[in-house]
């Protein structure tokens, strides 16, 4: 039974479309283009070429790519598909299409790291076969060179292996801790206790880089909490949202557009509602979803007597109705704000991220749902 249908078009919100690589989406975080505009800016005056720096900089690019594609990989073989990858200034982020057994979440997130020990094992066999020299003092390797290039990228994959492993929120480290701890208690927990040392980790490393001082350790700082708390807010919502179907969150009252409304129509229902996301309807069947964000954009680029039928997003998020909530949420926090909920091909409510929020801070109060 199909549980969802999400736009491949979809992203996370803040994140630009990059590429495609091996058929799945990359996507840059706006914060990761400041971070790689940063770098180039503070070192134009290394003692690298041009050259040789940018060459440099696309190598542990590639090294992120290829530890998140070493997770990609390794999803494949436990049949989940890879949604996007996303790129953030702490490393790459890979999104599973579904929640992960225990066993396939261990065996996915050492994957990665694995990718990174593997090319940095590579790159020094290769400077050992062309008899090149092989920095061993760190003061050989913090002064940058076209010289020390090639060794400070096997280097930096052994670094971003470690880094990746150290056992907290939101890496792999955190995910291996979380595989383990769900085999002898409930995954929530298991959850929290990775995100607690990731939290800890990030206050550490802020506090080390505030008496330093050394203002990246803060930036990466503030991205690795950020992680953390939104990893432990997620296993608070799948606790909140297991075995309740979606029936029992939609929205069962709305509004709907017909494919014959103009924009001007979608914008005084808009104004004359609360409700922000509109089902286009085609008689009694749903042919395609108008949202807020992408009302105003219509209403800007093509005025407001131009039909919703020629702007409204054809590919939008289905659900059906006694479908698992805890399933849904990652596909929520995809899809976007809202989706449909079909219950064949009649439509019988909408689930939005906003009603989604106000059910779960219910459930948190202890009110039990009406299925």
């Amino acid at each position: 039974m199909e549980i969802a249908r999400v736009s491949n078009s979809s992203g996370t919100a803040g994140t630009l479309r990059g590429f495609n690589l091996f058929g799945v989406p990359v996507r840059l975080h706006f914060t990761f283009i400041l971070l790689v505009i940063f770098l180039v800016v503070t070192d134009l005056g290394s003692g690298h070429t041009s050259g040789s720096y940018a060459l440099f900089l696309i190598g542990l690019f590639a090294s992120v790519l290829l530890h998140e594609m070493g997770h990609a990989f390794m999803g494949r073989r436990f049949g989940v598909r890879t949604t996007e990858i996303i790129m953030f200034p702490i490393g790459g982020l890979s999104r599973m299409e579904r929640m992960l057994r225990p066993s396939e979440e261990l065996a996915i997130a050492v994957a990665g790291p694995a990718v990174n020990l593997l090319l940095s094992a590579g790159i020094f066999a290769y400077m050992f076969y062309m008899h090149l020299a092989v920095p061993i003092k760190m003061s050989d390797l913090m002064q940058p060179s076209d010289v020390n290039a090639l060794a400070r990228l096997a280097y930096g994959n052994l670094v971003l292996a470690g880094f990746n492993l150290l056992p907290a929120f939101p890496m792999d480290g955190g995910r291996i801790l979380r595989a383990l701890l769900s085999l002898i208690r409930p995954e929530d927990q298991a959850t929290r206790t990775a995100a607690w040392m990731g939290r800890m980790l990030a206050i550490s490393m802020a506090l080390y880089g505030l008496l330093s001082p050394q203002l990246m350790l803060v930036f990466f700082a503030f991205f690795i909490y950020l992680g953390a708390a939104q990893e432990s807010a997620a296993a608070m919502g799948r606790t909140l949202t297991h075995g309740i179907p979606v029936r029992a969150a939609m929205m069962t009252r709305f509004h709907t557009l017909d494919h014959g409304n103009t924009i001007r129509d979608a914008a005084n229902l808009l104004l004359s509602t609360s409700q922000q996301d509109f089902p286009v309807m085609l008689g009694g069947q749903v042919v395609g979803l108008l949202g807020r964000n992408l009302l105003l954009k219509s209403l800007a680029a093509e005025g407001p007597d131009a039909y919703v039928a020629g702007v409204m997003d054809r590919d939008f998020l289905s659900i059906e109705p006694g479908s698992d909530l805890a399933e849904i949420l990652p596909l929520m926090a995809q899809a976007g704000r809202c989706a449909l909920v079909m219950d064949r091909e009649k439509l019988a409510g909408l689930l939005t991220t906003d009603n989604l929020s106000e059910f779960l801070l219910l459930r948190r109060f202890g009110m039990e749902p009406a299925v």
